[in-house]
C-alpha cells in the first residue's frame, strides 16, 4: 500500500510528488509516456518558459478567479527561480516577465527527476491507468494494464485535452466525474484564431507577416499589445493566444495594427506637408503588403491628395480598429492549454483536495484554472503540485 499515487509525470505531478516524498511519503508516480515531463521538454521552443516574473492571480481565468491565489502565494514565481538556480541552470528573462532556461528545457526535468529519487518516490513509466476506485478500507485502487495498485492518497495530475500526440486525453475529468466532482466545460486556449473562406481570402496573401498590434474581444475589457502573426488559416501570434483565451464563438475580435499610433492622421497631415501627390498605400508606415490590404479593405484608391475626411476616418478604423468574426479556433492540435476543467467549487483551495473525496487530489491543467501565456501556467503546475504535496 503506497501512502500516494500521483496519475500524471508532468510539471504537477512530479512536483507534487517530490514534495509528497520529502515528507517521508511513501510515493509512486505512474504514467502512461515513454518518457515524463514531455510538455515540459518541447515548451518554450524547446527552452521551457518555466515561470513568469509578473505572476498574479488576476492573470489566471476561472469561474473562481480567486481560486488560484492560495497556492500562488504559498509557492511563489520565485520559490521556483530559487529551485532552478540552485540546480544550476542559467536562465534569462525574454519579454515581459518570461524566464527561460539558457540552454535546454530538458534541464528542468531532469532537475525535477533528480529531486524525486533523490526524496524516495518511484516514477513507473508505460503503465497505462484505467478504473479509480475506492476500497472498503477508505483506500483507492487504481487498476492498470500493469496490474492493480492500492495507496492511501490519489492525485489527478494527468493534464488536459492540448496537444494530443503528445498523449493528451480525457481520462483525469472521467475519473474526476466518477467521483461526483463537476467539470467546468472544457475549451481549447491558447489557441490560434481561424476564419471562413471569405475571410481568408483576404487574409492568406498576408500569410507568414508579422506585427505588432493590439487585440481585444467582444465583451471583455482586457486587451494585449504583442505580436500578431498572419497564417494561411488565420490569425496567431501571442496577441491572438492570449485573446483566444477570453474570446467567445460568434462574438468578434478587435485588431489594432498599429497601437500607439494614428496612422490616418500622420497620411492627412502628410498630404498637408506636400505629399499629395503618392500613391496612399505608399504613404502608410505599414508592411507593403499589410498597406495594401488596409487600403482595399476601407476601400479606398488613389493618391493622398484624392482623399477626403470621411476617407480618412475609414482608413483609420480600418488600420485601428479592424473587427473581423472568428470562425473557430485551430482546436486541441495546437492549443497550448485547456480551459475549463474540475469545478474548483468541489476543491479546497489550499489543499488541491476534492472536499467530498477524502485523499483525493486534482493538480494543474486539470482544475478550472487557465493563465496567460508566457510561464503562467508552468507556474500554476508547480504551485498547485506544491500545495497537494504538503498534505498528500
Amino acid at each position: 500500500m503506497w501512502d500516494a499515487i500521483v496519475l500524471g509525470a508532468g510539471a504537477a505531478g512530479l512536483m507534487c510528488a517530490i514534495e509528497a516524498a520529502r515528507r517521508g511519503r511513501r510515493v509512486l508516480v505512474l504514467d502512461h509516456a515513454r518518457a515524463p515531463g514531455e510538455k515540459i521538454r518541447i515548451s518554450g521552443g524547446g527552452r521551457c518558459n518555466f515561470t513568469n516574473l509578473q505572476i498574479s492571480p488576476e492573470r489566471f481565468l476561472s469561474q473562481n478567479p480567486r481560486f488560484a491565489r492560495s497556492a500562488l502565494s504559498r509557492y511563489t514565481e520565485q520559490d521556483f527561480i530559487d529551485r532552478v538556480t540552485q540546480a544550476g541552470i542559467a536562465w534569462h528573462e525574454k519579454t515581459l516577465g518570461q524566464l527561460f532556461c539558457d540552454g535546454s528545457a530538458r534541464q528542468i526535468v531532469d532537475m525535477l527527476l533528480r529531486d524525486l529519487h533523490a526524496a524516495g518516490g518511484e516514477l513507473r513509466l508505460r503503465v497505462r491507468p484505467g478504473a479509480v476506485t475506492r476500497g472498503a478500507d477508505g483506500g483507492f485502487r487504481v487498476e492498470t494494464d500493469a496490474g492493480e495498485f492500492a495507496a492511501h492518497a490519489v492525485v489527478l495530475a494527468t493534464g488536459g485535452k492540448s496537444i494530443p500526440r503528445m498523449g493528451a486525453s480525457d481520462f483525469g475529468y472521467r475519473v474526476a466525474e466518477a467521483f461526483g466532482l463537476r467539470i467546468v466545460p472544457t475549451r481549447p486556449a491558447l489557441v490560434p484564431l481561424v476564419f471562413t473562406d471569405a475571410q481568408i481570402e483576404a487574409i492568406r496573401p498576408l500569410a507568414g507577416l508579422a506585427v505588432h498590434a493590439r487585440v481585444g474581444a467582444e465583451g471583455q475589457k482586457i486587451t494585449f499589445e504583442e505580436g500578431l502573426l498572419f497564417t494561411h488559416r488565420g490569425l496567431s501570434g501571442p496577441s491572438i493566444l492570449q485573446i483566444s483565451s477570453y474570446w467567445s464563438p460568434g462574438r468578434a475580435i478587435r485588431v489594432d495594427l498599429c497601437p500607439g499610433r494614428d496612422l490616418a492622421a500622420e497620411a492627412e497631415a502628410g498630404r498637408a506637408a506636400g505629399l499629395g501627390g503618392r500613391d496612399l498605400v505608399n504613404v502608410l508606415d505599414l508592411p507593403q503588403a499589410l498597406a495594401r490590404s488596409v487600403v482595399t479593405r476601407a476601400r479606398l484608391t488613389g493618391r493622398l491628395a484624392d482623399q477626403t475626411r470621411a476617407g480618412f476616418e475609414t482608413l483609420s478604423r480600418s488600420v485601428h480598429d479592424w473587427q473581423l468574426v472568428p470562425a473557430g479556433t485551430e482546436g486541441w492540435r495546437t492549443a497550448e492549454v485547456t480551459a475549463g476543467g474540475v469545478d474548483t467549487r468541489d476543491l479546497d483551495a489550499r489543499s488541491l483536495a476534492a472536499r467530498a473525496v477524502p485523499g483525493l487530489h486534482v493538480v494543474g491543467e486539470l482544475v478550472d484554472v487557465t493563465g496567460w501565456l508566457g510561464g503562467y501556467n508552468f507556474q500554476w503546475a508547480w504551485s498547485s503540485g506544491w500545495a497537494a504535496g504538503q498534505v498528500v
